[in-house]
């Protein structure tokens, strides 16, 4: 638990300052915490939990797993998780007598209700995670086996994630097609109410397994999509707290007095996918010429980065182990002259994948989010793109259904995120593997090779060659391109304590608040 004094900031993170003085515990209260979006449902498998949605699941659920500060995986929820020698059967056993908000057991007849019926039915948008697993069996009342159909050393980073986020079988049946909208977990917060696109309010479970938390009364979580709404609702109040992925607005909140700001600066980076399963991004001169096309810096500074975010050219920050120079290197600089001949090579080309005749110009839709700062952005890449000739039209689309788009892969090019502190075998497994999360479609022989050695070593050397061979493929193929190091932000009023401090059951602190996604169960909010 955090006691008085100002907080190290961990790994991962960046900021000019440090946090304002944490003092010890106190107990009620209520908060309400501004998120950039609003989620489709809450239910495991049915929603899908991006950053924002992460913070309120976070409340309602617990992970069975979780990422200490040193970035290890360990049981959270659970009790502990082993695997067998050949890493194809992971034993997972929970903790005695923890509850779900209705007052049912968590047990291992619950996982396997929530694994059979739910997360693995052929709707569940986290089935592709779980897709290695052919079977979830109950070993005794406390233990379940995951069978996999192949060694996967990253598999129990799915358990991170709304994979591993128990919730009541039985009250999910109660409910039915509205379970969605009546969530019930074993987290530190009860549901209390959802008003689509307006509030979302939970309150303590005093029956929560961990003692002595949460401290918190109730919050309430208010989707604000505006970026400017958000930080002007911080500043004068009407908020306590507000979660952001934008540069510009983290840069705008550190100058607030009376405001601490919990920035992270892990895998995250801002990307514009670009859909290589629709001609012609299915031909790699495209995707090349419009990476050679565009000028980071500028990109960056667009979006309030500059002096903020690093460049990027992979999936790994340069403070990760996975990092690789090389590929860092063979990612495509700034350079018009070769971005055109590319471009013309392709338009120029009889054989070309659109079936235009020759010397037709490309002709396509770039997609993003309504933000003051995505709009510059998108007019940025608009005038580097049409400098080659490319006939580009700008389409703004809400954040539920740009996820969406990208998840059914109905678009062009479009903004958005990747990367993340999970295991990198999981990371690419899902950027890279057939399913709704490989949104760019590319595959390749190659990265198939590597995701095998990744899923069947944790020889750490063995595991950053694999990597290393992925990030040349991505190097050199382009299916997404980098637009900077993502710096995330939960900026708070001062009063609002020990955000990023949470700590696993037995003391181990853990990994803060990454992407922007806090354990509000171990927040308190100051006399």
């Amino acid at each position: 638990m955090t006691t008085a004094g100002t907080r190290t900031r961990r790994p991962g993170e960046r900021g000019p300052t440090e946090i304002s003085e944490q003092g010890e515990p106190v107990e009620g209260g209520e908060i309400t915490i501004g998120l950039e979006a609003e989620t489709n449902s809450w239910l495991p498998g049915e929603g899908l939990f991006a950053e924002p949605g992460t913070n309120v699941a976070f409340a309602i659920y617990d992970p069975l797993m979780k990422r200490t500060a040193d970035g290890e995986l360990k049981p959270y929820l659970a009790e502990s998780m082993e695997p067998n020698e050949e890493l194809t059967v992971w034993t997972l056993t929970l903790r005695p007598d923890v509850q779900f908000h209705d007052g049912t057991p968590l047990n291992a007849e619950a996982l396997k209700s929530n694994f059979d019926e739910y997360l693995t039915a052929p709707t569940s948008n986290v089935a592709a995670s779980l897709a290695a697993v052919t079977s979830l069996d109950v070993v005794d009342d406390l233990t379940v086996r995951y069978n996999l159909a192949a060694p996967d050393a990253a598999f129990p980073d799915v358990l991170t994630s709304a994979s591993g986020m128990p919730f009541s079988p039985t009250a999910a049946a109660a409910a039915g097609p509205d379970a969605g909208a009546n969530p019930v977990g074993t987290g530190p917060f009860r549901f209390v109410s959802w008003q689509r696109d307006s509030a979302l309010v939970v309150e303590r479970n005093e029956n929560y397994w961990q003692e002595g938390l949460p401290h918190l009364d109730k919050i309430t979580f208010r989707p604000i999509p505006d970026e400017d709404t958000r930080l002007s609702s911080l500043q004068s109040g009407d908020i306590d707290a507000l979660q952001t992925l934008r540069q510009s607005t983290v840069g705008r909140a550190r100058e607030f007095d009376g405001v601490d700001n919990y920035e992270y600066l892990g895998n995250s980076s801002t990307v514009s996918l670009i859909n290589t399963t629709r001609p012609p991004f299915d031909d790699v001169r495209v995707r090349q010429a419009l990476a050679h096309a565009i000028d980071q810096p500028a990109l960056i500074d667009v979006l309030g980065g500059t002096g903020l975010t690093p460049e990027a050219t992979q999936y790994f920050s340069p403070d990760s182990p996975f990092y690789s120079e090389e590929a860092a290197e063979a990612f495509p600089t700034y350079d018009v002259e070769r971005a055109q001949e590319l471009y013309d090579e392709y338009i120029n080309d009889p054989q070309r994948s659109d079936g235009q005749p020759v010397g037709t110009d490309l002709s396509f839709t770039f997609n993003c989010p309504p933000d003051p700062s995505l709009n510059e952005l998108s007019q940025l890449y608009q005038s580097f793109w049409s400098s080659l000739g490319m006939e580009v039209s700008l389409n703004t689309v809400e954040q539920a259904a740009h996820i969406q788009n990208a998840i059914a892969k109905d678009y062009d090019v479009q903004c958005f995120r990747a990367g993340s502190q999970a295991d990198p075998g999981f990371t690419l497994s899902r950027a890279f593997t057939p399913g709704a999360l490989n949104f760019t479609g590319y595959t390749s022989p190659e990265i198939d090779e590597q995701l095998q050695v990744l899923r069947t070593t944790t020889d750490l050397e063995a595991r950053k060659d694999a990597v290393e061979a992925i990030s040349m493929e991505v190097s050199e193929n382009v299916p997404n391109l980098f637009t900077g190091h993502n710096l995330t932000d939960i900026a708070v009023r001062e009063v609002v304590k020990n955000v990023d401090g949470w700590t696993f059951p037995d003391g181990t602190p853990g990994d803060g608040v990454p992407s922007g996604s806090a354990m509000w169960g171990h927040a308190w909010l100051a006399d």
